[in-house]
């Protein structure tokens, strides 16, 4: 590493103001950043030290949601082995899910990533480390035969539009990941939704058996098949069907306790949120009035996205809530209307999507009413010391 160092002290000069690469500066000062901790001090002036920067605060993230990923690799290995009547190992099953998967994160990367660069060179700005966690994390809430090319002009939409057009990284109001993801629902909605393409090779008809129908929990529930539903063992531990990464509630609790210890994610949005979807559930158990109603509320948490969703995508600590109060509100409407948008309208079971994108929206007003409710609590006080 120290002949990197000198290697990097010595090139360096080049990438500077006034040297041969000067336009690359931005370019440079990421690579360098992201091997060595950046040799700079404040000079003068009060300021705040701390060693969790947000280089580690994203490698933290991205290391929380790696049980989802090598999972969600395996299941995609596994229920391909199922659909084609095939038999494999732990191992066989992992590494067919590996050859799909990988590709899909690469792109993803390499399109973000490219994008974040050019923009970073032409502001002049350095090249924050936002994208290391959207990158990962948009791989995760799509369809395992989502095509290559689609993955690449999500990704694009997402860095773009819902991020660079407000400012950059800490500007965004929508969470990047469920922009792509969004952005893909509405203009190839048959790319995300159907029974087809939650199975790789189902799309193509390549050796599927008869019997197998690729079906989620969640489309059947909508159908009212309910009996139809998998073990509440294969819910929790992930052996069902699903985007790539949010089948497996064990591995993102996994992710959610490494979050919670390292002080990165916020507990107060995860457990609201898990709160909001049982009362939800609870309320719609009371006036059932078709079989999807009557799932257990609990049950609810279990299925589809809104695990992940609740522990990586309503924590964005850039597009939630920000005030103490204004969390508790924001995560609990977050799996309310989870649950609501899930079981009221049967044409789309998913709403955790939604329920986050459109709280997205309304978390600044609820820490702006909350902010103004505490103003006026402290200006009573003082008027009654007074």
């Amino acid at each position: 590493m120290k002949s990197l160092r000198k290697y990097l002290n010595k090139i360096k000069p080049h990438f500077e103001k006034g040297g041969k690469f000067e336009k690359l500066e931005s370019t440079f000062e990421a690579f360098e950043s992201f091997m060595f901790v950046p040799d700079t001090v404040t000079k003068k002036g009060t300021h705040i030290r701390d060693a969790n920067d947000m280089k580690r605060t994203m490698a933290i993230v991205v290391l929380a949601v790696v049980p989802t990923v090598l999972f969600g690799m395996w299941n995609v290995g596994f229920h391909h082995f199922i659909a084609t009547g095939q038999e494999g190992t732990i191992l066989q099953q992992f590494w067919l899910g590996f050859l799909r998967v990988f590709p899909i994160i690469v792109v993803s990367y390499v399109v973000g990533l490219g994008i974040e660069f050019a923009f970073a060179e032409y502001r002049g700005h350095e090249v924050n480390e936002g994208f290391l966690v959207s990158g990962i994390l948009i791989p995760l809430v799509l369809p395992v035969d989502t095509p290559l090319w689609m993955v690449a002009v999500a990704t694009a939409f997402a860095v773009v539009i819902g991020k660079e057009v407000f400012g950059g990284t800490g500007m965004n109001i929508l969470n990047p990941a469920l922009t792509a993801r969004a952005f893909l629902f509405f203009a190839y909605p048959s790319y995300m939704s159907g029974n087809a393409v939650w199975t790789h090779g189902m799309i193509n008809g390549e050796g599927i058996i008869d019997t197998y129908s690729g079906a989620t929990p969640l489309a059947e529930a909508a159908a009212g098949n309910i009996d139809k539903l998998p073990e509440i063992s294969d819910m929790f531990f992930g052996t069902i069907l699903g985007s790539i990464g949010e089948t497996s509630t064990l591995a993102i609790l996994i992710g959610a306790a490494i979050l919670l210890i390292t002080g990165i994610g916020s507990a107060r949005i995860m457990i609201s949120t898990f709160v909001g979807g049982l009362a939800m559930g609870l309320l719609l158990n009371a006036f059932a009035v078709n079989p999807f109603m009557e799932i257990p509320a609990w049950q609810h948490l279990l299925l589809g996205g809104f695990a992940f969703g609740a522990v990586f995508m309503a924590t964005d600590p850039v597009s939630a809530a920000q005030t103490r109060k204004g969390k508790i509100i924001y995560g609990f409407l977050i799996g309310f209307l989870a649950i609501l948008i899930r079981v009221i309208n049967p044409a789309y079971p998913e709403g955790v999507m939604l329920a986050i994108l459109l709280m997205n929206v309304f978390a600044p007003l609820i820490d702006h009413y909350v902010i103004e409710g505490n103003i006026k609590k402290r200006l009573k006080r003082a008027k009654v010391k007074a």
